[in-house]
């Protein structure tokens, strides 16, 4: 790819900064969205829960990758904070694809690449699905259904427009396994609830050359899943962590204490998404660390 201008909304977060970080290494000009003034010349004012973004600096972008969003997992869902999530990402979206759409054509990024996740699908049990699969029922399916939706503007405006649909990011820096990792080190690790549910996994180095494989490759559009092609189940990732850690994994969390704990977002944890990364695959993409091993220890 040549040296490009891509601006990247969540910048700040796990997997947007080590995007930057990425791009950059490569000589790449990365344009940060920022909530406070601009400080320098790489940086674009917006307001993602407001709904607003500055147009003007997005111009002559060649991409905008848009991965900004209050944490899933940080907190309890409360009915606040459900709403904050919601409008961290719709709104946000919303705002970035009218801008783009607001620009002369001479100056719209040629791609909108936009965070999703693999929430879209809810609860799949053992059933391996993919892309062509509906949304499933509750929050976070609801949730993906309209981030997904808010792109509307670009896309009707001939920005070519993707979807990631992200799984969990095996990484020590945050997300699930940013809190996984120092319970495991304690000896603390186990099974959530039966353990029986999949948990589709990818390791943070695949999440960002998936991004920029979609970034750079004409022609690919819609959502794509970004989870490396053989999920497991939470009992088996259990035993790898232990074995790669060196630690027992004696200790089981039942699933009526994780209600208790987490309310609603358990359902997040005891559910069962086993998703396969299909498009991808046959888009020509490889993974780096297609099992859980190899993405824990590049983790580590």
């Amino acid at each position: 790819m040549e040296r490009s201008r891509i601006a990247v909304a969540g910048a700040s977060g796990l997997i947007g900064g080590a995007l930057a970080r990425s791009l950059a290494a490569d000589g790449h000009e990365v344009v940060r969205l920022v909530r406070r003034a601009p400080r320098a010349a790489d940086e674009v004012r917006w307001d993602p829960e407001g709904g607003r973004a500055d147009a003007a600096g997005l111009a002559g972008c060649d991409a905008v990758v848009n991965l900004a969003g209050a944490g899933v997992g940080n907190r309890r869902w409360t009915d606040a904070y459900k709403q904050r999530i919601r409008d961290s990402r719709v709104n946000g979206t919303a705002a970035l694809a009218r801008a783009v759409a607001s620009l002369d054509e001479k100056d719209r990024p040629r791609v909108l690449v936009n965070g999703s996740a693999i929430g879209y699908y809810g609860e799949t049990g053992d059933r391996p699905v993919d892309e062509s699969a509906p949304a499933g029922a509750g929050f976070l399916p609801e949730l993906c259904v309209e981030w997904e939706a808010a792109t509307a503007p670009a896309q009707e405006a001939g920005v070519r427009t993707v979807f990631t649909r992200t799984g969990l990011v095996v990484s020590r820096e945050g997300g699930a396994w940013g809190r996984l990792f120092p319970l495991f080190r304690a000896g603390l690790g186990g099974r959530m609830g039966d353990g029986r549910q999949y948990w589709s996994f990818v390791a943070l180095h695949d999440e960002v050359a998936a991004i920029r494989h979609l970034v750079d490759t004409d022609g690919l559009s819609g959502p794509f899943n970004i989870t490396a092609p053989n999920p497991l189940t939470n009992r088996e990732i259990t035993a790898v962590m232990g074995r790669v850690l060196h630690r027992p994994t004696l200790f089981a969390v039942p699933a009526p204490v994780l209600r208790s704990v987490l309310g609603e977002m358990a359902g997040d944890v005891l559910g069962s998404a086993r998703i396969l990364p299909t498009r991808l695959l046959e888009s020509g993409f490889r993974f780096a660390f297609p099992e859980i091993e190899g993405a824990i220890r590049a983790a580590l």
